[in-house]
C-alpha cells in the first residue's frame, strides 16, 4: 500500500467507507466520486503529504466537511454527500451521537440517505424527538437486518427515553453506560446475537432481551420484560447461578445438536453417492444409421407432463409407426403425428419465431395442448445429428419445476423438431410489453418478484444443482414461459452450454441476445455462470419498469435499459419514477421489495463478472420478498401446491415429491411421487427400437 501514488475508482457503485490511507504517503491522486461510499471522511487522508487531486462528489460522506491542505485540488460534492454542514465546522452533538452509532452497524446506505443536514429532529428516519423538537428521545431499529454493535455514543442521547433495536443481527455486549441514561424507558435488543453481561438497569427501565441465546451470564434476576428487581450479580437471565447446571445444560444440547447435525449430513451424502453409483448412462441404436444415440429419458418439471405423454402414446395406439420409445427411455414422435396436432404447421398454430426456429401449439385428440419447437432449415444445415442428440441430451439432464418439460422428439431428414409442455399464457415479454397488442392483462408486483424467483431457481439449477452445470446464454423474457398460475419456467436451450469441470470460463462463438449479453461475453466470448447471472438482472429491470432491454423509440441516453437504470439507482427517488407506471405502489411494503429488487439488479449487471453474485444469492434476496405476502386461502393451493396448515412432516413429504428429491432418502424411486415424470407404464413393452421413424 506504501507505493500507491494514484488511485481511480470513480463509477463502481462501490459501498462501504473510505478506508485508513495514512500508510499511503506517495499518494497524489484518488478518485472516488459516483460511487455509494458513506461514513466519515477519515482525517488521515487528509493528513497525506503528497496528496495533489482528490474527488468525492456524488457519495452519500456523512459527517463534517472536509478540510485539506493548501493547493490540494479537492472536489467534495457538498450538494451530492451527506455532509452535516456545506461549510467546514462542527456537527451538532447529537449528530455526532447518531453518526458513532451508525459507525457501529457499518454505516448503513439507508441511514446516509436520509441523515442529512445538522439537525437529527428535521426528518432522520428512525429518530423520535421531543414536542420542541431539539432534543432526540428515541431511536427505532427495530427488524432493519443491522449488522454490528451496540455503540457507547447511545449515552450522548442525554434525553433518549426509548432504545429500539430488536430482530438484527447485532453482536457483542450492551454498553454498561447505557444504564446511566437519566430518562430511559424502554431498551430492547431481543432477536439478536448479542452476549456477555448485562448492565444492571433502574427498576423504571423496561428491558427486553429474548432471542440472544448467549446473553446475560451475569446479570441481576429480574422478569423479562421489566427492570431486573436486585443486584445478585451471580445470576444469569433465567436465574441460574453463573456457571451452574444451566450452563452446563446449555453446552451438552449444542454439542448434541452439532453431533445430530452431523450425522444427518453423513446420511445424506451416503445416499447420493450410492444414488449416482448406481446411475449409468444408456446408449441406444440409432434405427436409420446404426449408430449410437445419448439416452433422453421422458421427462417434465410439471405433474401435466405424464398424462401428455400418455396421450400422445394413446393418440399414436393405431399406428406404431407414430410414436416409439428407446429401450432407454426416448420418446421418439413421428412427423406425422406433429403434422396432424399442428395442423400441418399452420400459421394459426404459430405461438412465436425466434432465431433457432418456430413454435407451434398443438391439440390432441382429447384437447390436451403441447408446443412444437420445429428449426429452421438453414439453422439445421450446419447442426448435424450428433450435435442435436446432444441437445436432447441436456434436456435430459436438466430436469425441474421451473425449466420448460421435454416431452420428446421428431428427426424428419434435414428437420429437427422438439416437443414441450405448452405453457398458456405464453411469454413473460407479453406480459410486459405491448400488452394491448397480446391482449394481456398487467402483472402485479406480487406476480413479478414471484416470477423473478422462479427463473432465478430454475437458472440456479441449471448453474450448480443438476449433475453437470449448464450455462443458458439467451436468458430473456420472451424465453420465460407462464402457466395459467403465473408460475414461471425457463424456456429455449438452444444455445446451453457445458460449464467445464475446473475452468472458470470456456471461449465460444457469441451468441445470444443484444441488451441482455454481458460485456465480456460481447468482447471476448468468454462464457462463464455470471453471464447468465448479468441477463438476469437486465430483466429484474425490465420487471420493475416495463421497458425494454433495448427500446430505439426512446431518446439516445434511455435507449439502453442497463445504462440508464444505473443512473436511476443513486436514489429512491429516482426508483420511483422509473416504477412501471401500471404497477400499483400504494403500500411502504411494495416499495420497499421493489428497491431491493433493484439493488440486486445493479448487482448482476456488474460490469466485471467477479462482482456480480451468483444466482444462490439472487435467489435467497428474493425468496423472503415473495414470502412475506400471506397468501389468501384461494391461493394456498394453488400457488405453491401444498396446505399451509399441514404438520411439518407432510410438508416434507409434499416437497419431496414435488421436487423430485424423494429418491435421495429412498432407494426406491418409483415409490415416490415426484416432479420428474417417469417413463409412462407399459410404452417401453408396447414399442421397439425398430418401430421407430
Amino acid at each position: 500500500m506504501s507505493q500507491i501514488s494514484q488511485v481511480w475508482l470513480q463509477a463502481n457503485k462501490f459501498t462501504g467507507t473510505i478506508p485508513d490511507l495514512s500508510n499511503c504517503t506517495i499518494l497524489f491522486d484518488l478518485q472516488v466520486r459516483d460511487n455509494q461510499l458513506t461514513g466519515l471522511v477519515p482525517d488521515s487522508l487528509m493528513g497525506l503529504p503528497k496528496l495533489g487531486n482528490v474527488s468525492l462528489q456524488n457519495n452519500e460522506l456523512q459527517g463534517p466537511l472536509p478540510v485539506f491542505k493548501t493547493g490540494v485540488k479537492a472536489e467534495l460534492g457538498t450538494d451530492t454527500n451527506s455532509f452535516c454542514l456545506d461549510t467546514p465546522g462542527v456537527c451538532d452533538p447529537q449528530v455526532n451521537a447518531l453518526l458513532a452509532v451508525a459507525g457501529a452497524i457499518g454505516y448503513p446506505m439507508s441511514l446516509a440517505q436520509s441523515w442529512k443536514g445538522n439537525d437529527a429532529c428535521n426528518g432522520w428516519i428512525f429518530v423520535g424527538c421531543d414536542s420542541s423538537a431539539k432534543n432526540v428521545t428515541s431511536v427505532s431499529f427495530g427488524k432493519q437486518r443491522f449488522s454490528g454493535m451496540i455503540s457507547p455514543a447511545f449515552a450522548n442521547l442525554t434525553s433518549l427515553r426509548s432504545l429500539s433495536l430488536n430482530d438484527n443481527e447485532l453482536v457483542g455486549s450492551i454498553p454498561d453506560i447505557l444504564a446511566l441514561l437519566p430518562d430511559l424507558q424502554l431498551l430492547d435488543v431481543s432477536n439478536n446475537n448479542l452476549s456477555g453481561m448485562v448492565p444492571v438497569f433502574p427498576q423504571r427501565v423496561k428491558f427486553m432481551h429474548t432471542g440472544n441465546v448467549l446473553l446475560g451470564q451475569n446479570v441481576s434476576s429480574g422478569t423479562p420484560g421489566s427492570g431486573p428487581g436486585s443486584s445478585d450479580k451471580g445470576r444469569g437471565l433465567n436465574g441460574t447461578e453463573k456457571g451452574g447446571s444451566g450452563s452446563t445444560g446449555m453446552v451438552v444440547g449444542i454439542v448434541v445438536g452439532i453431533l445430530v447435525f452431523v450425522v444427518i449430513i453423513l446420511f445424506v451424502c451416503y445416499k447420493c453417492y450410492t444414488t449416482k453409483k448406481n446411475q449409468k448412462p444408456g446408449k441406444v441404436q440409432d434405427p436409420e444409421n446404426g449408430k449410437q444415440i445419448v439416452n433422453a429419458s421422458v421427462m417434465g418439471g410439471s405433474s401435466n407432463a405424464h398424462n401428455v405423454v400418455s396421450e400422445l402414446q394413446s393418440q399414436s395406439s393405431g399406428d406404431n409407426t407414430e410414436m416409439s420409445v428407446f429401450e432407454g427411455g426416448n420418446v421418439v414422435i413421428s412427423i406425422q403425428l406433429l403434422r396432424e396436432v399442428t395442423d400441418n404447421f399452420s400459421e394459426e398454430n404459430v405461438l412465436g419465431r425466434g432465431g433457432f426456429g418456430v413454435v407451434y401449439k398443438g391439440e390432441l385428440h382429447d384437447g390436451t395442448k403441447i408446443a412444437v419447437k420445429r428449426m429452421e432449415s438453414g439453422v439445421m444445415g450446419t447442426k448435424g445429428l450428433k450435435e442435436f442428440q446432444a441437445e436432447i441430451a441436456v434436456l435430459t439432464k436438466v430436469r425441474h419445476r421451473h425449466l420448460v418439460a421435454l416431452l420428446g422428439y421428431c428427426i424428419n431428414g434435414n428437420e429437427r423438431l422438439l416437443v414441450y409442455e405448452y405453457m398458456p399464457q405464453g411469454t413473460l415479454s407479453q406480459h410486459l410489453f405491448n400488452q394491448r397488442e397480446h391482449k394481456t392483462i398487467s402483472l402485479s408486483w406480487k406476480q413479478r418478484v414471484s416470477i423473478a424467483l422462479d427463473v432465478g431457481r430454475g437458472v440456479e439449477y441449471l448453474h450448480s444443482l443438476a449433475q453437470q452445470s449448464f450455462i443458458h446464454r439467451d436468458l430473456k423474457p420472451s424465453n420465460i414461459l407462464l402457466g395459467d398460475d403465473m408460475r414461471a419456467k425457463v424456456a429455449d436451450f438452444g444455445l446451453v452450454r457445458n460449464a467445464p469441470d475446473g475452468k472458470y470460463s470456456v471461449e465460444t462463438r457469441v451468441a445470444g441476445t443484444f441488451g441482455y449479453l454481458a460485456p465480456e461475453y460481447a468482447a471476448t466470448g468468454r462464457v462463464t455462470t455470471k453471464v447468465d447471472v448479468y441477463a438476469f438482472g437486465v430483466v429484474l429491470m425490465e420487471l420493475i419498469t416495463g421497458r425494454k432491454a433495448l427500446d430505439e423509440t426512446m431518446p439516445e441516453d434511455r435507449s439502453h435499459l442497463v445504462t440508464w437504470f444505473r443512473r436511476v439507482l443513486i436514489s429512491k427517488e429516482n426508483i420511483i419514477k422509473a416504477i412501471d407506471q401500471t404497477l400499483e405502489t400504494e403500500d411502504e411494503e411494495t416499495l420497499e421489495s421493489i428497491y431491493k429488487v433493484a439493488e440486486l439488479a445493479g448487482h448482476c449487471t456488474a460490469r466485471e463478472p467477479y462482482q456480480r453474485p451468483d444466482m444462490g444469492h439472487a435467489v435467497n434476496v428474493l425468496g423472503p420478498l415473495v414470502q412475506q405476502w400471506k397468501p389468501s386461502q384461494s391461493e394456498e393451493e394453488d400457488s405453491y401446491g401444498i396446505d399451509l396448515h399441514m404438520s411439518l412432516p407432510q410438508v416434507l413429504q409434499r416437497w419431496q415429491a414435488d421436487e423430485g428429491t424423494s429418491r435421495m432418502f429412498d432407494d426406491s424411486f418409483d415409490q415416490t411421487q415426484s416432479s420428474i415424470v417417469s417413463k409412462p407404464s407399459g410404452l417401453a413393452d408396447t414399442f421397439r427400437s425398430t418401430d421407430c421413424r
